[in-house]
């Protein structure tokens, strides 16, 4: 395995914290993340995104969506109820589960629904109009760039 060591970034930066935190995080991370539950992500709109995750056999009660630290956490439990069938085959797995998605700067949860076995949760991104681009005005004419300072 591979180990990088980022130091030099946190020695170079400033403010760039949050970045090198998440490219260690991802990096020393375990390559074999849990597959389950499956899930979706997709971009609805120029700055709408979904994540759709499959939770078949649990109730609204048993799951949670939370926003903390930067992150989505999704989980599940499933609530202990006295079983008393008996199952030939069980493919539907209902163990409890956690899953964490990193929000990028600007990103907030609009909302969550479950839809036929489905959890979607609708993201949006807001940019403040601070750092939106923005239009300068090119003087014409004889103006100088001192003379627009004074007219201000």
């Amino acid at each position: 395995m591979r180990t990088y060591d980022l130091t030099p970034l946190y020695r170079a930066t400033v403010g760039f914290d949050r970045v090198a935190d998440m490219m260690d995080r991802v990096l020393s991370a375990d390559m074999a993340q849990p597959a389950y539950p499956p899930y979706n992500i997709e971009k609805t709109d120029d700055d709408s995104y979904r994540i759709s995750v499959a939770v078949a056999g649990f109730s609204d009660d048993e799951l949670s969506v939370e926003v903390k630290d930067g992150a989505v956490v999704i989980a599940a439990k499933k609530v202990e109820a006295e079983d008393t069938r008996t199952y030939l085959h069980r493919g539907i797995a209902t163990r409890a589960f956690e899953r964490r998605f990193q929000l990028a700067d600007h990103v907030r949860v609009t909302g969550a629904a479950t839809v036929d076995g489905m959890l979607h949760i609708n993201l949006v991104r807001e940019v403040p109009e601070a750092l939106k681009p923005r239009q300068i005005e090119i003087a014409k004419g004889n103006k100088t760039l001192e003379a627009q300072a004074v007219d201000a």
